[in-house]
């Protein structure tokens, strides 16, 4: 996953578009619609990049742990919690061998990370088996199925970005996952990644969910 590393310095910069905080808010939105959490919540993040959601999570009074395979996104997530002040723990860790002991955490959350997990069960597994009992997880990723997904499997796009590593999921993929746990799915992120400027607002985004099924951001709760 090195190739990561060459991405770590630049990988908040789409977040400054329009565009990217457009995504940023509505695929933050549909995850917290999910994820039930409290001052005190212990949350691990897997896959956590330049630390978003976990500075979210502790802004939220939640006690974070976050990992990454990246040492250099890892290096810009501390850098981005030091200035805040916030006290998020941070480990360079591989979802598929967790080092903390069973039932320890209240919350598990993966976004836009398990797009570059291959074996989804085996993650999946070892991300249960740290949940305490009740415990709440919510993955969020780019619907293969979609507008987004389309442009991401891109040949023009995959050439010149990370995603000629992703293995996509669709809303049936996750589905799948533990489906007796399974509590609830949403999806998000009508617009389309080509949309003009004047067309990206969250008005429009309301309007096309009426009619368009294939958000570009699905993202599941599951229950311990």
């Amino acid at each position: 996953m090195s190739f990561f590393d060459n991405e770590a310095m630049l990988y908040d910069e789409w977040y400054k578009t329009k565009m990217g905080n457009f995504v940023d808010e509505v695929e933050t939105k549909c995850v917290f619609d999910l994820l039930k959490i409290k001052p005190g919540t212990k949350v691990l993040d897997v896959g956590c990049g330049t630390g978003n959601f976990s500075i979210k999570l502790e802004r939220m009074g939640c006690k974070v742990t976050a990992i990454d395979i990246s040492e250099e996104m890892l290096k810009v997530a501390k850098t981005k919690a030091k200035k805040e002040n916030l006290d998020i723990q941070f480990y360079n860790m591989n979802v598929y061998d967790l080092q903390f002991e069973a039932n320890y955490f209240d919350a598990v959350i993966s976004v836009t990370a398990f797009e570059f997990i291959k074996d989804t069960r085996r993650a999946i597994e070892e991300m249960f088996r740290v949940l305490n009992d009740n415990g709440q997880m919510v993955i969020g990723t780019i619907n293969k199925d979609s507008q987004w997904g389309d442009m991401y499997l891109s040949k023009e796009f995959q050439e010149n970005t990370v995603f000629k590593y992703a293995v996509f999921k669709t809303e049936e993929d996750l589905k799948q996952l533990k489906p007796d746990k399974l509590k609830d799915i949403r999806k998000c992120l009508f617009i389309s990644p080509s949309a003009k400027e004047e067309e990206i607002s969250l008005s429009k985004e309301k309007e096309l969910s009426k009619h368009n099924k294939r958000g570009g951001f699905v993202c599941a709760l599951w229950e311990k």
